[in-house]
């Protein structure tokens, strides 16, 4: 397919997702439109066309938003039964399915992701919605042993209205990551997706249109530094959520510190992959190569530092080349395509940078670092790229780079290992290939992660915990632990009388 069969191609798909749907952000159940004429444009990386342009937010629409998300708590939400909750989610969960096609080809043409991990990731959003439905009655509180004269227990109950951000990189999951555990909690929800793909998140608020009160989602696009820290800073937000970079992470926490709100944070990562001399290179390879290469490696737990017993390091080289070599870009509507574009031209630049930073700083690249064929030139690719002959002290190997690089360093003994892979301030996940399941066990024991993968990436569950340690947040997206960030405890003392008969 030649550059322009892929324009066309685009042009058309772009023209089906949007000739019947405007959006918006959606605040009390409808449509909602900003005073200020003031709009963001999201661009389909693979082409670098516009798609559509969205209102833009500001402080005063998310001041509307929260009271709006209040009102729906005060009104009703709050007293909804979790039976109730768990309908509604189910109906959503329902009417969502029933636009699996339109909800994946938004999420393909706005991120650049091949359409395949799409429709995984969409897929996936949907089990994760189901998983907190499911859980919605298992929210209790304990029966506390006090005495004869007296009964105590605690309640739990949820805070009110949350703020949430999502990232670009995974937005239709991310979005049931953050409602999915708020609103079985019994919380409503103002949400802020990211600038450059807010489009499913704006479409999958639309389509729960009639099922939820109005209020009780809110969705408002907008300017990070403007709409973000209006909603991480309201008073009236009672708990907040965020998923994005360090950076952003410290800001949010600051922001939300004025008004003493609790924050669960997922940030990023420079996470490592053990390789030891009994693995099984082909899995092992295979493995890696999908933990930094899929999603063009915009994960915040990718696998960008592999650390390989300098015994096996050639062979290891070999495979994991190998299996490098399978991920190649093309146009994101193939089915056949393995990797898309970097989802931003800012995210674009940076990667390069670190490319050359990498030159610079004496690496090795061995594979890749360039731009693919002249079919694509109008889109922001990157190939995979490899480097080797790296140290730690490297800025490619301890910044987090979110894009499809991947630095290769050897190591001697176990403890040796387990340092490099410890030497970071971030720990979001790690890897370990062995086929020890003793050595794998100490392993995962040993390094300070959040998530350790062994053998494999993936997959990500909504019943397990996702988070990480040190500098790559606090608390849990998923599991039930994340259903309990948006649970406050209440603790009710019963003095019980003797009885007078």
């Amino acid at each position: 397919m030649d550059n322009s069969d892929i324009l066309t191609a685009h042009e058309d798909a772009i023209t089906e997702v949007t000739t019947d749907t405007k959006f918006t952000p959606w605040i009390d159940g409808e449509q909602y439109f900003p005073d200020q004429d003031v709009t963001i444009e999201t661009i389909d990386p693979a082409v670098t066309r516009p798609i559509t342009a969205i209102p833009v937010c500001d402080s005063d629409d998310v001041d509307a938003a929260v009271k709006a998300a209040r009102d729906a708590y005060d009104r009703e939400w709050a007293a909804t039964l979790p039976a109730e909750r768990v309908t509604m989610l189910r109906k959503w969960v329902n009417e969502l399915r029933d636009h699996e096609d339109e909800l994946t080809r938004l999420e393909c043409l706005d991120t650049g992701k091949p359409i395949k991990q799409a429709r995984g990731e969409v897929q996936a959003a949907f089990d994760t919605l189901d998983y907190y439905a499911s859980l919605c009655r298992t929210i209790k509180g304990d029966q506390i042993a006090a005495g004869e004269d007296l009964h105590a227990y605690t309640r739990k109950e949820p805070f009110g209205v949350v703020g949430q951000i999502i990232p670009w990189n995974f937005p239709i999951w991310s979005l049931t990551w953050k409602l999915g555990p708020a609103l079985a909690a019994g919380n409503t929800s103002v949400l802020k997706p990211a600038q450059d793909a807010p489009l499913t998140a704006i479409r999958a608020a639309q389509l729960s249109t009639d099922i939820f009160p109005d209020g009780v989602v809110n969705v408002v696009p907008g300017i990070g530094s403007d709409v973000g820290n209006a909603l991480t800073g309201h008073g009236g937000v009672q708990k907040v959520s965020f998923t994005g970079s360090r950076k952003v992470g410290e800001l949010v926490m600051q922001s939300a510190a004025n008004h003493i709100a609790p924050v669960t944070l997922e940030l990023g990562s420079k996470s490592p992959f053990l390789v030891f001399p009994d693995a099984n290179l082909s899995k092992v390879g295979q493995a890696i190569a999908d933990g930094i290469y899929y999603s063009s490696g915009e994960i915040c737990d990718a696998f960008s530092r592999t650390i390989v017993h300098k015994d096996i390091y050639e062979e290891f080289l070999d495979a994991f080349l190998a299996a490098a070599e399978e991920y190649t870009c093309g146009d994101p509507l193939d089915e056949d395509t393995t990797m898309g574009p970097l989802t931003t031209a800012d995210q674009y630049e940076s990667v390069q940078k670190y490319i050359s930073l990498g030159k610079q700083e004496g690496s090795n690249l061995v594979y890749g670092g360039g731009t693919p064929a002249e079919s694509l030139e109008h889109g922001w690719y990157i190939e995979p790229t490899v480097f080797t002959d790296v140290d730690n002290d490297m800025r490619i190997a301890c910044e987090e780079i979110f894009g499809p690089v991947q630095t290769i360093q050897t190591f001697g003994s176990y403890e040796e290992g387990i340092d490099l892979a410890n030497d970071t301030r971030f720990g979001l996940s790690a890897g370990i290939g062995t086929e020890d399941i003793s050595l794998a066990h100490r392993a995962a024991a040993d390094l300070e992660a959040g998530i350790v993968y062994v053998n494999d990436y993936g997959p990500i569950l909504p019943e397990a915990p996702y988070g990480g340690f040190n500098e790559s947040g606090i608390g849990n997206d998923l599991g039930e632990e994340s259903l309990n960030h948006y649970l406050q405890t209440k603790s009710v003392y019963m003095n019980l009388e003797n009885p007078t008969h």
